[in-house]
């Protein structure tokens, strides 16, 4: 089955020192680069995810800031899809989905940030355009949520969204991942 590797957000911003810190950002980008090593050593298709932001009260992905950059650990290579969405979800107004054909993509892996917004958004749209997922979920990172009065820990946010996720496709942790892709052909 034709695997694709869908890397989401995995930007500066979401580290320390950028404008919208995570929790675990590090931890997740280290996951990350596991599988994206894996899919550079068998040549399989990569595509990264830029957020840059267009709404005028954005705080964070800001054109020409180096909050928009990809994390170091994740920088793509030359000839690595990039495609630069607008919106959580990475299908909306851009051209993953023609990328997806053009690659002849059966099942997609998806890692990134945030777990509760960005992933959620574009796992759930994948899985409606009909392609399975295997998520990666210690390969993403979330950050804490408010609602009313209630604080909401960044993991209990993660979990939550993980459990719901697992309705869509199969959560596993990028070792999972790469067992399963190692075990037969992509």
């Amino acid at each position: 089955m034709k695997t694709t590797l869908i890397l989401i957000d995995i930007q500066n911003d979401y580290f320390p020192g950028g404008r919208m810190k995570l929790e675990g950002p590090l931890e997740a980008a280290t996951q990350a680069r596991h599988l994206l090593n894996l899919f550079r050593e068998h040549e399989w298709p990569t595509v990264h995810i830029q957020h840059i932001a267009t709404r005028p009260d954005a705080i964070f992905f800001l054109p020409d800031t180096s909050g928009i950059d990809f994390h170091h650990s994740i920088k793509p290579l030359e000839g690595e899809r990039v495609l630069v969405k607008h919106f959580p979800n990475a299908f909306r107004e851009t051209d993953l989905h023609e990328t997806l054909k053009d690659l002849e993509t059966e099942r997609l892996v998806i890692c990134g940030m945030m777990t509760h917004m960005c992933v959620d958004a574009s796992m759930r749209a994948a899985v409606d355009l009909g392609y399975p997922v295997l998520l990666a979920g210690n390969a993403c990172a979330t950050r804490e949520l408010t609602y009313g009065e209630l604080n909401v820990p960044a993991a209990q946010v993660q979990g939550a969204f993980l459990a719901a996720l697992k309705s869509y496709g199969q959560v596993l942790t990028s070792g999972e991942v790469s067992a399963k892709l190692t075990e037969a052909p992509v």
